[in-house]
C-alpha cells in the first residue's frame, strides 16, 4: 500500500510518479483517493467538535443539576448530538472502508532511478557469459526432452490441461537436483535461513504482499475454505511477520524457499505454449529479504548478486536487464530481470525478477521494526527474487549444453546433485 501522507501533501508529485507506470487511469483513481481522504478528515473534525460541545454541555447539564435548575434543553441537545455523532461514525467507517479499498488497488511509486517508459525501455545492465555456438542446428527443448525421455507433456495435459507438466527418471530427478544445489547454495553461501511454507494461503495472506484484491483472476482458489495456492513462495514467506515489530539488530534477515507455484496467468492463452516456456505449475527457489530502509538499494543489489549465482555456477549466459517504469509488477518500485540464453528457441528467457518493494508490502502487511530501542516503530523494507525459476532453467541447460546425438553435458556444479555428467538419449 502506498503511503497516503505522500499522497496527500504531494498530490501532484505523487501522481506524476505513478503515472510513469503508463496506466492513464491511474490519474482518476488518486483523485478518487485523495477525495476520500479529504472526506475522511472532514468528518473526524466534525466528530472530535461535536464530541468537544457534547462535552461542555456534559458539563453544564451537571452544574445546573447540582444547583437543582432545569436542564432538559441542554440535555436534549446532548441526545440530538449523540444521534449526529452516532451518524458520522457510520459514514466515517464506510469512507475509511472504500478509502482502504481503493488503496489497496493502487500500484507501487516506481523509484526515481527506474527508466521512463514501456517495455521497449527496458535498460541493459550487465551481462555475462557468452551463447554457445555450435556446428550443428541446435533443437529446442522439448525435443531433446522427448529424446531424453525426461519430460511428458501429453501425460500432464491428461492429468490437468496443458501447462502441468510431468517429469519423468532422471527429469524428476533434475528437478530434486536443482531444488538441493540452489538450497545449499543460498543457505551455506549466502546466510539465507530455509523455510518449508505452506502452499495454501488465505485473503490476509495475499492481500499483504499485493496479489489480493486487484488478480485474483490469476489464482488457482479453493472456494470452500477460501484459501489460494501459492503463486510464488514470495507470498507466504514475507507474510511470516505480518502484525509484527522485528528488531533493528535482527536486520537484514533473508529467507529462503523451494515451493511449487501455481499460475493460471489468465490472458496469456496462445503465448509461449510449448514446451516449458509458460507452464501454470512450476518449481521455483525464492528469497525474501526484511531490510533497514537505508539499506535498501544495496540489499537488492546484493540479492540480485545471490540470484546470478546460480546462473554462473550452473554455466548459464544471461544479462541483467532493469524494468522501465511502465512494465515494472505492481508492487515493486524497482525491477531486475535476469534472461537466461537459450540456443534451441534463440531467445532471452526471463529465470528471475528481483525487486525491492521499499515499505509497500510492509504497510499491507503491517510489518514493522524498532530502529532503536524504545524508538517508535517504523516500516521495513521488503525484497524478494527467484533464485531461480526452474523450467526456463532446464529449458536452459538442455539446449546450450546439448551435442549432435542428443545428449546433453551436466554442468559441474550440479553433477554432485544429479549423479551422473551427462544425460543420454533413452532410443
Amino acid at each position: 500500500m502506498i503511503d497516503l501522507k505522500r499522497l496527500r501533501h504531494d498530490p501532484e508529485g505523487s501522481r506524476a510518479s505513478l503515472l510513469r507506470r503508463r496506466d492513464p487511469a491511474l490519474a482518476a483513481a488518486v483523485d478518487a483517493l485523495l477525495a476520500l481522504d479529504r472526506e475522511r478528515r472532514e468528518i473526524l473534525v466534525q466528530v472530535e467538535g461535536l464530541k468537544a460541545d457534547r462535552n461542555a454541555a456534559s458539563e453544564e447539564v451537571a452544574r445546573l443539576k447540582r444547583e437543582k435548575q432545569p436542564a432538559d434543553d441542554l440535555m436534549a441537545r446532548l441526545r440530538q448530538s449523540g444521534d449526529e455523532v452516532k451518524t458520522l461514525d457510520g459514514r466515517l467507517r464506510d469512507v475509511e472502508s472504500e478509502l482502504e479499498r481503493r488503496a489497496l488497488t493502487l500500484p507501487n511509486f516506481p523509484a526515481d532511478s527506474t527508466p521512463d517508459g514501456d517495455a521497449s525501455a527496458n535498460r541493459l545492465v550487465r551481462s555475462w557469459g557468452e551463447p554457445p555456438t555450435f556446428d550443428f542446428e541446435p533443437r529446442p527443448h522439448w525435443e531433446l526432452a522427448a529424446a531424453l525421455g525426461i519430460l511428458d507433456l501429453p501425460a500432464g495435459a491428461k492429468l490437468a490441461g496443458s501447462g502441468f507438466p510431468v517429469y519423468r527418471g532422471v527429469g524428476a530427478r533434475l528437478v530434486r537436483a536443482l531444488a538441493g544445489f540452489m538450497l545449499d547454495l543460498h543457505t551455506a553461501d549466502h546466510g539465507y535461513l530455509e523455510i518449508a511454507p505452506p502452499y495454501l494461503v488465505n485473503r490476509a495472506t495475499l492481500t499483504g504482499t499485493g496479489q489480493l484484491p486487484k488478480f485474483e483472476e490469476d489464482l488457482y482458489g479453493v472456494a470452500a475454505d477460501d484459501l489460494f495456492l501459492i503463486p510464488t513462495a514470495e507470498v507466504p514467506v514475507t507474510n511470516l511477520h505480518r502484525d509484527e515489530i522485528l528488531e533493528a539488530a535482527d536486520l537484514p534477515r533473508g529467507y529462503v524457499a523451494h515451493t511449487p507455484c501455481f499460475r493460471r496467468e489468465a490472458g496469456a492463452h496462445g503465448k509461449d505454449t510449448r514446451g516449458l516456456i509458460r507452464v501454470h505449475q512450476f518449481d521455483k527457489v525464492e528469497l525474501v529479504r526484511f531490510v533497514r530502509p537505508e539499506e535498501s538499494d544495496a540489499e537488492h543489489e546484493r540479492m540480485t548478486g545471490h540470484a546470478e549465482a546460480v546462473l554462473q555456477r550452473l554455466e548459464i549466459p544471461y544479462r541483467v536487464v532493469e524494468l522501465a517504469a511502465g512494465d515494472t509488477g505492481f508492487g515493486s518500485a524497482r525491477t531486475f530481470d535476469l534472461e537466461a540464453w537459450a540456443a534451441g528457441v534463440k531467445t532471452w528467457l526471463e529465470v528471475s525478477s528481483s525487486s525491492t518493494f521499499t515499505d509497500f508490502q510492509a504497510r499491507r502487511a503491517n510489518i514493522r521494526f524498532r530502529p532503536e530501542p524504545r524508538a517508535k516503530p517504523e516500516f521495513v523494507h521488503t525484497l524478494n527474487a527467484s533464485g531461480v525459476a526452474f523450467p526456463r532453467t532446464i529449458i536452459a541447460l538442455l539446449e546450450n549444453n546439448q551435442a549432435a546425438d542428443g545428449s546433453v553435458r551436466v554442468p559441474k556444479a550440479l553433477v554432485p546433485y544429479l549423479g551422473v555428467d551427462r544425460l543420454a538419449p533413452t532410443a
